[in-house]
């Protein structure tokens, strides 16, 4: 399975879990976006800067978030053989983890994708560190991505995550970004105003 590059930019618009909006701006080796929702009664929003190298290996993180309570920050590295830091500190918990998955993010799916080497009917298992919404906490999350079929327009997997008990059918595009997350989020239509996206 080839990808394409990523697109200089793109936009989803949350659904059922959550109302709210969702923008990527990408160069090489760097994503930068930003997403503002209302899940549960709850107002937040939440900016990432991701860089990685040109295997799509994440390699330093920055986020930041608002909520009622005020903003934070935070900074994730992934050093040698997937060992992390997180606001300095080592995570022994998070050894091992090849992508950084932000909750608020239908983009962070994308990582893997570019990453691993997928067959089809091939489960691919990822373990990713998760960083939440509402407070920038990080844990480790176990997923499995599995190619089932391709498209004219990309490729369908089957994305299973067990601690969460959910799994569904992830549509995406020949980039491998998320056209379609069911109960998560919808691509919209964006065209990016510069022909090249250069930032």
């Amino acid at each position: 399975m080839r990808l394409a590059p990523l697109p200089g930019s793109a936009a989803w618009t949350h659904v059922d879990a959550r109302a709210g909006y969702e923008v990527l701006f990408a160069s090489p080796g760097r994503l930068r976006g930003q997403t503002t929702a209302v899940e549960a009664g709850v107002a937040w929003g939440v900016a990432y800067d991701i860089e990685v190298d040109a295997d799509f290996n994440t390699r330093v993180v920055e986020a930041s978030n608002l909520t009622i309570n005020g903003s934070r920050d935070i900074h994730l590295r992934k050093e040698a053989d997937d060992l992390w830091v997180v606001d300095g500190l080592h995570r022994p918990d998070l050894d091992g983890c090849s992508d950084v998955d932000f909750e608020s993010s239908a983009v962070t799916n994308t990582l893997p994708l570019h990453r691993a080497h997928f067959t089809i009917n091939e489960p691919v298992d990822v373990a990713s560190a998760y960083v939440r919404a509402t407070d920038l906490r990080v844990e480790r999350l176990e997923q499995t991505y599995t190619l089932t079929r391709t498209t004219e327009h990309g490729f369908i997997f089957w994305y299973e995550s067990p601690a969460f008990d959910f799994s569904c059918e992830l549509t995406v595009d020949h980039a491998g970004l998320v056209v379609d997350y069911p109960g998560i989020a919808k691509r919209d239509a964006c065209r990016c105003l510069v022909n090249a996206c250069h930032f």
